[in-house]
């Protein structure tokens, strides 16, 4: 099997998501089970679009994992307590390593050359969070003393960005958690220096925390209150591991191993064209061990150049056809 990682063309993406296909038709049990229950010959499965992808609610019922495998490691998503949270079980580290260092470099620059911060509290506030594995990591990468995280101590974040106005930093803040910084700011009249080697990146994380706005309007809020050109975004999930990155605009760009695919919200075998909103599907190949074809419950388009747009979540009334085998 090809490197994921050495993949340039759209035969070399072709021949490998066969080959995953396959793979995890034969090793991966409940992924087995699911195309059988769609009366799916792996045989005649030659075409992105022929490839079945598993409901991403699987995830909170099923362990989904190579039968040949077994590990106790594995990423949670957030949720409150009574809440039936999604598992993701890793079978190898090295492989999201090396999938965040290749995408964070392909899309931003080398870790190495960075001071991050992190500003995620509904993260760092609990365990086996994908997104602080990976921010560590890039911390681990950069080496450099200042990096570091910030709960809600909003008065020592301002002061250190202000000491660090001539160096390139990263921001990583959760939606809210960004929005609540800025209040401060502007509560406490604390203006934020213009700094040009400042990037934000925001990893969404909206809802429930504050009221709704659409992520245009995030964004140019985020844009006006940090001083920078633009504001740019993370898109993964626990169920992930890889990131596709907007570097403005709300326009995601995915790894040469990652590629979203936009269904009809309603029949999720027919793929809608560019421009055209439905439902995301997500291809991971860094997911060897656990399932690489991923139907979300997240709406986008299309864009030429396998660019995409994410633009909500489906109301749960709207979902037809992808909700098999969830119980």
């Amino acid at each position: 099997m090809k490197n994921i990682f050495d993949i340039e063309t759209e035969t070399d993406f072709l021949t490998a998501c066969l080959e995953n296909f396959r793979f995890q038709y034969d090793n991966i049990e409940v992924y087995r089970k699911f195309v059988d229950y769609l009366k799916i010959n792996p045989e005649n499965v030659d075409s992105l679009e022929k490839i079945p992808f598993l409901p991403i609610e699987m995830f909170k019922n099923h362990q989904i994992l190579d039968q040949n495998i077994s590990t106790d490691f594995y990423f949670q998503s957030s949720g409150t307590t009574q809440m039936n949270l999604s598992k993701h079980f890793i079978a190898d580290t090295h492989l999201y390593e090396e999938s965040i260092y290749k995408s964070f470099e392909q899309f931003i620059g080398k870790p190495e050359d960075f001071i991050f911060l992190g500003l995620l509290p509904s993260y760092l506030e609990r365990q086996n969070s994908s997104l602080i594995y990976m921010v560590d990591f890039l911390m681990k990468k950069s080496a450099k003393p200042e990096n570091g995280y910030f709960l809600y101590n909003h008065e020592d974040l301002f002061t250190l960005l202000n000491q660090l106005q001539d160096k390139k930093v990263i921001l990583f803040g959760v939606s809210f958690a960004l929005l609540d910084f800025l209040d401060y700011c502007n509560s406490a009249t604390k203006t934020l220096n213009h700094s040009s080697t400042l990037t934000v990146i925001e990893t969404g994380g909206m809802k429930g925390r504050k009221e709704e706005m659409t992520k245009d309007e995030l964004l140019k809020i985020l844009q006006e209150g940090f001083k920078t050109e633009k504001i740019y975004s993370e898109y993964s999930m626990t169920e992930l591991l890889s990131q596709a990155y907007s570097l403005g605009e709300n326009v995601y760009e995915c790894p040469n191993w990652m590629r979203v695919l936009v269904r009809n919200a309603e029949d999720p075998f027919n793929y809608e064209k560019e421009g055209r909103t439905g439902a995301i599907n997500i291809i991971d190949l860094a997911n060897l061990h656990s399932c690489s074809f991923i139907a979300t419950q997240d709406l986008g388009k299309a864009l030429p150049n396998h660019k995409f747009q994410v633009l909500g979540r489906i109301d749960h009334s709207d979902i037809r056809g992808c909700s098999l085998l969830v119980s």
